[in-house]
């Protein structure tokens, strides 16, 4: 770790947070020399934190070997400019196994993400994220997301537990359950929007208190993004509801046509800008020829802007 744990707190709660894509080649192995471009083109602009190996990131289809790489690659490359936060989960004994990796990676914490498939009781819950954030020392944020949402009463017996819980991540949208969290938890956790395309639900979270999220987006239109998060926090509504109007809502129009594509558009939207990462890997799919072509018309129409 090259960054204080109050150093994590303030880079993830107050600034616009990037999710990189994972770079594969043409026979869908890790591409470094091509992650390594694009860590570096993503810190060149202004945001506060970088989250490598996450949902964006297909976490979910990375091995643990694979993961490694990804995280020393990116430790290296932001080389203590801003916080690195990877992810860690799935069970138990993977999550402990991921986190471990990260710290000896040189990360500064982990986005501890929902087990895998099995519905889950709270106290279950509760005990899966503590064993994981008791085998580290490093920083962790839980990600409310799937079959791991936690509610108000888990979330703050996890934070009494757990000295090193630093943050909560949204990942179900559910304004009224986020608010119940923060109310009752309050500034003992920092709070970050995080779910996909996480921008067309800003506002309703700065109401609340939350005062950044993570932007997929960015991958592809870096500077858009940079401009809608500036133009939320100055109170812009104009610019807010222009961009939302003119991108978001196409976006999330394409985004929904099919299961996935929260990662796989981004993946394509990178490719469409010149920045390409290679296909994701399965069970998702690529868009359509069709579906590129309307995500490029959505990409162009921000150029003029």
């Amino acid at each position: 770790m090259k960054f204080s744990k109050q150093d994590v707190i303030q880079a993830i709660g107050d600034g616009l947070l990037s999710f990189p894509i994972t770079d594969f080649d043409d026979n869908g192995q890790f591409d470094e020399a091509s992650y390594r471009e694009r860590l570096a083109w993503f810190i060149s602009h202004d945001i506060s934190a970088v989250f490598v190996a996450g949902g964006t990131g297909e976490f979910f289809n990375l091995s643990l070997e694979e993961y490694r790489q990804v995280v020393r690659a990116a430790v290296d490359v932001v080389d203590g400019k801003l916080p690195v936060i990877a992810s860690a989960g799935i069970s138990v004994a993977s999550g402990k196994a991921f986190a471990r990796a990260a710290e000896e990676a040189g990360a500064d914490g982990i986005l501890l993400m929902p087990p895998y498939l099995t519905e889950c009781p709270q106290e279950g819950l509760v005990a899966y994220a503590k064993q994981i954030c008791d085998a580290t020392p490093i920083n962790v944020i839980y990600y409310n997301r799937g079959n791991g949402i936690l509610n108000a009463a888990s979330v703050q017996a996890l934070a009494d537990a757990c000295p090193n819980l630093i943050g909560l991540k949204d990942g179900k949208g559910d304004i009224q359950a986020l608010n119940k969290i923060i109310k009752t938890v309050g500034d003992r956790l920092t709070y970050i929007g995080g779910v996909p395309t996480a921008e067309i639900f800003a506002e309703a979270y700065l109401s609340i208190g939350v005062n950044t999220y993570s932007s997929a987006v960015f991958n592809f239109v870096p500077d858009m993004a940079v401009a809608f998060y500036r133009a939320l926090r100055a109170g812009d509504s104009h610019i807010v509801k222009q961009i939302t109007q003119e991108f978001f809502i196409p976006f999330i129009d394409l985004r929904d046509q099919k299961a996935g594509y929260a990662v796989s558009l981004v993946k394509a939207g990178a490719e469409i800008i010149g920045r390409p990462a290679g296909d994701v890997r399965a069970p998702l799919t690529m868009p359509t020829m069709a579906e590129r072509q309307t995500l490029a018309r959505i990409i162009e129409s921000q150029k003029s802007n």
